[in-house]
């Protein structure tokens, strides 16, 4: 059935008020939350890549084995059968360790993307997909500037596939799975803000063992996974030139810098079309009556 004049009219204002505003018209501004992300601090320097995290994810998770283990010159990814891997570098102080998974950014970028909240951030911390509001446009996926949303392409009732730290675990008062099974406690799990004060107290009581930065203080806007290490971390693989600003902040300079033309344009060529279908098909039935 077309859309009238005047429900079109209706839902190019809104349309206009939530694209240009960030949302619909009226609309109260929700409180924000002061409550304290949760998160977790890796350190390579005690990690010994004996992949007790990798395993209790899959168990927790039901997923299958990894059949391949860390080692130098094999990079080995997340996707949708594992969503934590550790891989082996050779750098300037020899064989290094890092762990790889979702970086659950303070202001992700997969959780801007997403038209229906599928992807969501939630107040404790972990970025978590809900299947109930996916609508699979893999919007998620484009926009993580760390490549870790993955999709089951091979499955009739595909899913994303992704870390969620845990979430359900952590509700009930537990830790996640991964620092659980962490023998050399090189996986810790807290309030960010209490991690960043671990992590840097490390690097201050052993200068010449870390690197003196903490991976995800600052990266993106900040993220719940922080890492160290005893080398630069572009050795271990991991991007460094990602920025300090957050993603969805690049969006709020798009929408407030593109004319408002340009950006209701398709719903106004959406709803005239629908107007003159409804004309003709009004037309048409009247001739045959």
């Amino acid at each position: 059935m077309g859309i009238n004049r005047r429900n079109f009219l209706k839902t190019l204002g809104a349309t206009g008020a939530t694209l240009t505003f960030g949302k619909s018209f009226g609309s109260t501004k929700g409180k924000k939350s002061d409550k304290e992300f949760y998160g977790i601090l890796y350190d390579s320097v005690l990690c010994t890549a004996c992949q007790n995290c990798e395993y209790a994810c899959s168990d927790q998770y039901e997923l299958p084995y990894s059949t391949d283990f860390p080692e130098v010159g094999l990079v080995r990814k997340t996707d949708e059968k594992r969503r934590v891997v550790l891989n082996s570098y050779e750098t300037s102080k020899g064989e290094q360790y890092i762990r790889n998974s979702c970086n659950h950014c303070n202001s992700p970028a997969c959780a801007s993307a997403c038209l229906t909240k599928a992807m969501y951030k939630t107040e404790e911390g972990p970025v978590i997909w809900r299947e109930d509001k996916c609508m699979g446009c893999r919007s998620c996926m484009i926009a993580c500037p760390f490549d870790v949303p993955k999709f089951e392409y091979d499955s009739p009732n595909p899913k994303i596939q992704k870390c969620r730290m845990c979430y359900e675990v952590m509700k009930d008062g537990g830790i996640p799975a991964c620092v659980d099974a962490c023998p050399q406690e090189a996986i810790i799990f807290g309030k960010r803000r209490d991690l960043l004060e671990i992590a840097k107290a490390r690097i201050y009581a052993k200068p010449d063992m870390y690197y003196h930065e903490v991976y995800g203080e600052h990266e993106v806007g900040g993220t719940g996974l922080l890492y160290l290490s005893s080398v630069p971390f572009e050795e271990l693989g991991m991007k460094t030139d990602l920025g300090t600003t957050a993603y969805p902040e690049y969006n709020k300079t798009f929408l407030y810098s593109v004319p408002a033309v340009l950006v209701l344009w398709p719903a106004f060529m959406l709803g005239l079309n629908n107007s003159v279908m409804e004309r003709k098909n009004k037309i048409a039935k009247d001739k045959m009556n």
